[in-house]
C-alpha cells in the first residue's frame, strides 16, 4: 500500500504517517488504531521487532481475525488437538470415552500401570465430591444436577492431574461445556465395540442401570450409539475393542497411541 492509500483508508493525514515512519511527532492511540485497522495488523505487530515471517503465518492471523467471537473456543480446541498439544497430551493425560462395556476401566487400568500414572474413573470422583452414589445423585438432583457436579469434578481432576488416564461416563459428550473441556485438555480416545459386545460386557458386570426392566434394551443401546456417534467422533483416536482378548486389545491400543517405546 502506498502512503496515500493508507492515509485514505485510515483517515489520517499523510503528514502524520510520515512522522510515524520517521519515529517523530506526537501521534495519538486513536490514530494508531485507525492505521493498524487499515493495514490489517495489530499494534503489537506494528511496533514489534522486525523478523522474517512466512506468508502462511500472515494468512493464519488473517483467518483468525475473521472467526466470530462465539466460535473462538471451538477454533482453539481444534488447533490445539491437531497441531499444538496432541503429542504432549498423548504422553501425559489420556481420556477414554465411550459407552459402558467398551473397555474403559479395563484398558485404562492397564494403560495407567504401563505409564506409571494414576488411573481415575470420573464417576467415582463424582461420588466422592457428592458424598453419595450415582443413582442417588440422579434421584436427588436429576440429570441437570448430575451434569453440574460432573463439570465441577472434571475441572478439579484436570487441575490436580497433569499426568493421568481418565475414564469418563459415556454421556459426557452430550454436555457441551464438559466435553469441550475434555477435548481441549486431554488426548481423547473413543473406545467402541459392536452393540452385542457392549451389552454382553454390561451383563457380565451386572450393571443394568440404564437398561433395567427394558425388553428393548438392545434397540435402546443402538439408538444411543447412533445418536452419540457424531460426538464420539470428535475424539482424537477411534479404537475398536470388539472381538479380541484383553491382552491383544491392549497391545493394539498401545501401538495406536505410539506408546511402544515408552
Amino acid at each position: 500500500m502506498t502512503r496515500k492509500m493508507v492515509a485514505r483508508d485510515a483517515d489520517v493525514s499523510e503528514r502524520h504517517l510520515a512522522q510515524l515512519e520517521a519515529g517523530e511527532g506526537n501521534i495519538s492511540i486513536l490514530l494508531l488504531r485507525r492505521i493498524v485497522a487499515a493495514l490489517n495488523v495489530s499494534l503489537v505487530e506494528l511496533f514489534g521487532p522486525q523478523s522474517e515471517e512466512a506468508p502462511q503465518e500472515r494468512l493464519i492471523r488473517q483467518v483468525l481475525r475473521q472467526i466470530p467471537s462465539h466460535k473462538l473456543d471451538e477454533a482453539l480446541q481444534h488447533v490445539a488437538r491437531e497441531f499444538g498439544q496432541q503429542d504432549a497430551l498423548r504422553k501425559n493425560r489420556i481420556a477414554l470415552i465411550g459407552l459402558r462395556g467398551a473397555g474403559k476401566s479395563t484398558l485404562g487400568t492397564l494403560l495407567a500401570r504401563e505409564l506409571r500414572i494414576p488411573f481415575i474413573e470420573l464417576d467415582r470422583e463424582i461420588e466422592k465430591d457428592a458424598g453419595i452414589p450415582l443413582d442417588e445423585i440422579f434421584s436427588l438432583y436429576g440429570q441437570s444436577g448430575y451434569r453440574r457436579i460432573e463439570n465441577r469434578t472434571l475441572d478439579r481432576v484436570l487441575a490436580a492431574n497433569d499426568h493421568a488416564i481418565i475414564a469418563v461416563g459415556g454421556g459426557i459428550v452430550s454436555e457441551k461445556d464438559s466435553y469441550d473441556r475434555l477435548l481441549s485438555a486431554c488426548f481423547t480416545v473413543w473406545l467402541k465395540a459392536r452393540p452385542e459386545e457392549h451389552m454382553s460386557r454390561v451383563v457380565e458386570q451386572g450393571d443394568f442401570r440404564a437398561m433395567a426392566e427394558n425388553d428393548e434394551a438392545m434397540d435402546d443401546l443402538r439408538r444411543i450409539l447412533d445418536s452419540r456417534e457424531p460426538l464420539y467422533r470428535q475424539a482424537a483416536l477411534h479404537f475398536d475393542t470388539s472381538g479380541d482378548s484383553v491382552e491383544h486389545t491392549f497391545l493394539k491400543l498401545k501401538d495406536a497411541l505410539q506408546l511402544g517405546s515408552q
